[in-house]
């Protein structure tokens, strides 16, 4: 599905957003909208160079070994079925991993933070270290941990903008993530962030 058109201008200063963020592990079951959804993601990984490649968070040679998920919930986005979605930035757009809410098996999975359930969406950023390995060996493994706390920031500020609050989670079985989510197992999950309204 194609994402709506990210805005490129916003309410919110980057000051502002900066010195109002916080970690929020409380949220209402309030939907998020399409063009929310679509903001928050172009944050995380979208692309931001006219007729390039270049995206919103830097990487390693340019070589973006990160990827981003959504647990949707049940009601989770206006119009977007419950279901496990990644993103593709070219195109800007998401496809469906798998049918179904599995926001409380996430929250199980991450030692059971149940009140990770509570919110619409769980961002969910994965990395793939052999695409930046290739390159820079075993290093790569620190610049695509780089990259994540980047993508995550991004994720933090954009939700701040948009009057949305966002957590953050590392805790939690990273094969039980993989398995549930139904990705690919050299996806490695380093973050998940619940995204929503505050409760």
């Amino acid at each position: 599905m194609i994402l709506p058109r990210p805005n490129e201008e916003g309410r919110v200063s980057v000051e502002k957003a900066i010195k109002n963020r916080r970690t929020v592990r409380s949220f209402t079951s309030r939907q998020l909208t399409k063009d929310q959804f679509s903001q928050l993601l172009f944050a995380a990984q979208g692309i931001t160079e006219d007729r390039g490649f270049k995206r919103a968070a830097p990487s390693g040679g340019a070589l973006y070994p990160i990827d981003v998920y959504a647990v949707v919930g049940e009601k989770g986005v206006e119009d977007l079925d419950a279901g496990i979605y990644h993103y593709v930035p070219p195109g800007h757009r998401v496809e469906l991993v798998g049918p179904g809410d599995k926001r409380k098996q996430i929250a199980n999975a991450s030692l059971w933070q149940m009140w990770m359930a509570q919110a619409p969406v769980n961002l969910v950023i994965t990395a793939e270290y052999a695409r930046i390995c290739s390159k820079y060996g075993d290093r790569g493994i620190r610049y695509a941990i780089i990259e994540a706390g980047h993508v995550g920031q991004n994720i933090f500020l954009q939700a701040e903008a948009l009057g949305l609050r966002a957590g953050i989670v590392g805790a939690f079985n990273d094969a039980e993530i993989i398995k549930i989510m139904g990705i690919p197992k050299n996806h490695e999950p380093l973050l998940i962030m619940p995204v929503g309204y505050q409760a």
